[in-house]
């Protein structure tokens, strides 16, 4: 068995999913789906952004949901805020809220466009902040992190190499290093959704070549291309165990920011297939699949339209005690295919062509513990 990183998943529905649904969604209603995502086991919970409701409607009411949600103990609550008078906002409600996974860093987007769109900022303002940065992380006796942004490509000026988002990691490496920092996390964000395996993969490594102190890597990949499930085990696979790899995700893989040029189609990794993936992989991650899934039915009837999951629709693989019944009935239907969580009524008006009992040996050995027969003994059976 391969021999995999420490996990750390982070949960983004409240914020980065809801920013891109209607802003007509009910407080009620979001409190509902964060109650939910608190009771499946996931560790770390971003309830939302402290920003202007001029631009980012969604969010107008999140101090509300802050003073109203039910925390549970043993979860990080988090929440992003974008200037001083967000901090100030966010800063009244700790706890329940906490400090995100990973900060103070570093940080430049590599599209000027799309921080411009993004912030309204400039790289230059980017960079003229990185010493501010540096002195907080300085005053609260922490190590630096340093991170990218449209790490992958741009909508608006195209891929970028590897060579230009090293020279951009390495420019704000110095810069801690001069203030006699040391700098042991990165973090990458892809928001328009380029992140390819490969490419992540050739990233990481170079970091980890460049950089072995640098132990912690925080990914936030857009789906857009539909790659980032696939980029997330990439970096898996790139890391060892002495790694902590920090994945963003987010239930339904809802998610989108309106200034990358997606909308609602950038998405993000459903985090009910990324909990599949770790665990069906060996990592655990003490989350609570089928709760995780039912939080994820609710996230659809919340924002009013099915979301993008995979798990949520078809189901875990089954395993000897939650097995699909042989005389199963047809299922066609998204409804239908339900059963595995909702039960049996949701196909019972469906067609079934079985006119006998349908009957398995190999599903009596599974179900007694033994493996299915192989070819030596199922030939035997004909002689």
């Amino acid at each position: 068995m391969p021999t995999w990183p420490r996990v750390v998943i982070v949960e983004e529905g409240m914020r980065e999913g809801m920013q891109i649904e209607s802003s007509d969604i009910a407080v009620e209603d979001k409190i509902r789906l964060l109650d939910a995502l608190s009771l499946t086991g996931l560790a770390n919970i971003v309830v939302g952004s402290f920003v202007s409701p001029k631009w980012t409607p969604q969010m107008a009411h999140v101090d509300e949901i802050v003073e109203r949600f039910h925390p549970q103990p043993g979860v990080r609550y988090s929440a992003l805020a974008l200037n001083d008078r967000g901090r100030e906002r966010m800063a009244a409600y700790r706890p329940p809220l906490s400090d995100p996974v990973e900060y103070p860093r570093t940080l430049v987007h590599l599209c000027d466009v799309f921080v411009r769109r993004n912030t309204n900022e400039t790289q230059v303002h980017e960079v003229r902040r990185w010493a501010t940065t540096i002195e907080a992380a300085r005053e609260l006796g922490v190590n630096g992190a340093i991170g990218i942004n449209a790490a992958w490509g741009s909508n608006w000026t195209g891929p970028f190499t590897l060579e230009l988002r090293m020279a951009w990691l390495e420019a704000q490496y110095r810069a801690w290093q001069e203030a006699g920092i040391p700098v042991d996390r990165v973090w990458i964000g892809d928001p328009m959704g380029w992140n390819l395996p490969w490419k992540v993969s050739e990233q990481l490594l170079a970091i980890r070549e460049r950089w072995p102190e640098i132990t912690t890597f925080h990914l936030h990949l857009h789906d857009a291309r539909g790659m980032a499930l696939t980029s997330a085990y990439a970096a898996l696979e790139a890391l060892s165990p002495d790694h902590t790899l920090v994945l963003d995700s987010s239930v339904g893989g809802m998610g989108g920011c309106p200034y990358g040029g997606h909308g609602q189609m950038t998405r993000m990794i459903a985090t009910e297939d990324l909990v599949d993936m770790l665990e069906e992989a060996g990592v655990s991650t003490g989350v609570d699949l089928d709760a995780l899934i039912r939080a994820a039915l609710l996230a659809e009837e919340v924002v009013g339209h099915p979301l993008w999951g995979h798990v949520s629709h078809a189901g875990p693989r089954p395993r000897v005690g939650r097995l699909f019944p042989i005389d199963l009935p047809f299922i066609e239907t998204p409804r239908e295919a339900l059963h595995f969580v909702l039960g049996s009524q949701v196909y019972d008006s469906a067609r079934s062509p079985w006119t006998v009992d349908l009957h398995s040996p190999a599903r009596e050995r599974v179900e007694s513990g033994h493996p299915v027969p192989g070819p030596d003994e199922v030939l035997r059976s004909l002689s």
